[in-house]
């Protein structure tokens, strides 16, 4: 009985809330709207892959729901109900796990590639994609350290800069190696602001940033398929059957949807002509059949979206709440803004999927989760 007792009481203990707060509605609705909307654009989008591949026009959009938004959801309500504050201490064990993730896509057998990335797990059948997963316990390690840290040892070169730099080469090494340049740039930068909101070192930051704008210039320029990708976002027409295929393809998706689009479900684009419909691509295809007016309304979403969560930062009085906020704000419209701006020719193409929209079980998973601690923050503020 005792026994029986002090679990129910420690159960209790876990979902305690500090706050009878409310969801910041205005913040967690338009997640919540892109996530239906990508379930829209999927429905459409993934038909005629579904069909070529499974025999069935809705596969990908019941298994981004049964492996992306069902356990998404359920760790999003977790989430918002724990007490934040009661991450510190899972941040390191999470952030060991996902390294271990992150070594375990080399090994033969276990790692699944996909055209030349290396980046996923097969675990009884399904696949994983531990990078989505270390852009939040990475995050969650990033905050709890830097708020535990204090300002004087923050700008601290021994203390705060180089261990700082350690922990992000060590993750931005693992992940470069599948090789996913695009998600490395999205942690790199989302750590970067957090660091400088928490109070680093401006010098630092600076010679920093020299450092790794140089190891990014020498990253091109030894690896030919990331030069052929500069050298197509600067000339797409050199070569639109080759390397500059996609880039060409999703500009005439875009477009020829002009400022209505062509109508739900009548893209032409997504019967085999744009490559990674229902990934990175999949803006292209509702830009052509939502029209330009919508996929305005889109990127208002994403901006709105930003500019709540900063507000919802300012007003954190708590330094690990702060960081966590400004750190998943960072991460959603970084990422939002590489896909966006790749698909319309403003930046070379990465490979980033579309938060809340584009097809991946692992990426909607995470993003529903840190929506969690988004809205459980809410609640405290």
């Amino acid at each position: 009985m005792s026994r029986h007792f002090n679990l129910k009481k420690s159960i209790k203990e876990i979902f305690r809330r500090r706050s009878d707060g409310k969801i910041d509605w205005s913040l967690i609705g338009p997640i919540l709207f892109l996530t239906a909307f990508g379930f829209v654009m999927l429905a459409s989008v993934g038909a005629p892959l579904g069909w070529q591949k499974f025999q069935d026009v809705y596969w990908h959009v019941k298994h981004q729901f049964i492996f992306g938004f069902v356990p998404g959801i359920i760790l999003f309500f977790i989430l918002s109900r724990l007490d934040y504050q009661r991450l510190k201490k899972l941040a390191m064990p999470l952030l060991i796990f996902s390294i271990v993730l992150l070594v375990l896509v080399f090994i033969p057998g276990v790692g699944a590639g996909w055209g030349t990335a290396q980046s996923w797990l097969d675990v009884f059948g399904f696949s994983l994609q531990p990078s989505e997963i270390v852009k939040l316990t990475f995050l969650l390690y990033l905050a709890a350290w830097l708020a535990g840290k204090g300002d004087k040892h923050l700008k601290n070169f021994n203390y705060g800069f180089a261990p700082f730099v350690f922990i992000l080469g060590l993750i931005s090494f693992l992940v470069i190696l599948q090789p996913d340049f695009g998600t490395m740039f999205i942690i790199a930068l989302m750590s970067l602001i957090v660091y400088f909101v928490a109070g680093g070192s401006l010098i630092h930051l600076f010679w920093l940033s020299i450092v790794g704008g140089g190891g990014l210039s020498l990253l091109i320029k030894f690896n030919p398929r990331r030069l052929a990708r500069l050298t197509t976002f600067l000339h797409p027409e050199f070569d639109p059957q080759g390397i500059g295929y996609q880039i060409n393809q999703a500009l005439l998706a875009v477009g020829s949807g002009r400022f209505f689009g062509r109508g739900y479900g009548h893209s032409r684009q997504k019967f085999a002509y744009l490559p990674e419909t229902i990934g990175d691509s999949i803006f292209a295809i509702a830009a052509e059949e939502l029209g330009f007016f919508i996929i305005c309304l889109i990127v208002l979403v994403f901006v709105f979206i930003a500019l709540r969560g900063l507000k919802l930062a300012s007003r954190c009085d708590d330094l690990f709440g702060k960081l966590l906020v400004v750190g998943i704000i960072s991460w959603f419209t970084i990422q939002a803004f590489l896909n966006i701006g790749a698909i319309i020719g403003l930046l070379p193409l990465t490979g980033v999927p579309l938060p809340f929209v584009s097809y991946g079980g692992t990426a909607l998973l995470t993003s529903l989760a840190a929506a969690g601690i988004l809205a459980n923050i809410s609640k405290q503020t």
